[in-house]
């Protein structure tokens, strides 16, 4: 992923490492329903009108980063967030002494989705663990922390989902994955980046700590089809 693509990770994504499970229509691309809301567009000035109508149902709601649609067709209502924190990674992190990482499998779904549905609730699907790894901390049978892997393309891969159960706050365990998972990024030859929102302070100042470095902010989107 170039410095341009990054620009635009959705369409980048979707058109490289997730071209198996990309619905395409033109110069617009989503991914579908059951993996994440994500859409993405070649440039701002497409003509996405009759692509849109295609790929996005009646009262559905999909999300937009670093592009969107410069008009935006009749009957879809387009709202801009606060921009995003795009941070990349250029070093390996040093990794605190912990508990055990696993991967998260098949059978760490359920566990999986109970996290997400508590801690990071808005964008995570059925199947976004079929995106990338996944990664986690068990602790007295429960699963205490992870992390995962998103958008990306054979250069970059972006971490995402890293999230703690609010009974493990403090130990450290978000520190541990990010930073296994960052040094296992550069092992296979890409650069790790994330996104995180100004007013998760301490996230992002989690990240500052490890080595991420503020790349540049990141428009961000809803498109709602009427």
């Amino acid at each position: 992923m170039s410095s341009s693509a990054l620009d635009n990770p959705f369409w980048s994504s979707l058109r490289s490492r997730h071209r198996d499970i990309a619905l395409v229509a033109g110069d617009v691309a989503r991914y579908p329903a059951e993996f994440a809301p994500f859409l993405g567009m070649a440039r701002a000035d497409v003509d996405a009108t009759d692509a849109l109508a295609s790929l996005v149902a009646p009262g559905e709601s999909v999300y937009l980063l670093g592009i969107a649609p410069a008009v935006v067709p009749d009957g879809w209502q387009l709202e801009a967030f606060a921009d995003l924190a795009q941070m990349i990674c250029t070093a390996p992190i040093e990794i605190t002494d912990g508990p055990e990482i696993i991967a998260l499998t098949e059978a760490h779904r359920a566990d999986v989705l109970a996290l997400t549905a508590l801690v990071y609730p808005h964008y995570f699907r059925p199947r976004t663990m079929d995106m990338g790894r996944y990664f986690g901390i068990y602790q007295n049978g429960r699963l205490a922390a992870m992390i995962g892997e998103r958008l990306g393309t054979d250069t970059h891969q972006e971490m995402s989902a890293i999230c703690t159960h609010p009974d493990f706050n403090g130990r450290g365990y978000a520190r541990r994955l990010t930073a296994m998972l960052t040094n296992d990024t550069f092992s296979r030859g890409r650069i790790p980046f994330l996104h995180v929102s100004h007013e998760n302070l301490r996230a992002k100042q989690l990240y500052e700590q490890l080595g991420y470095v503020h790349r540049r902010d990141i428009g961000f989107w809803s498109l709602r089809r009427g």
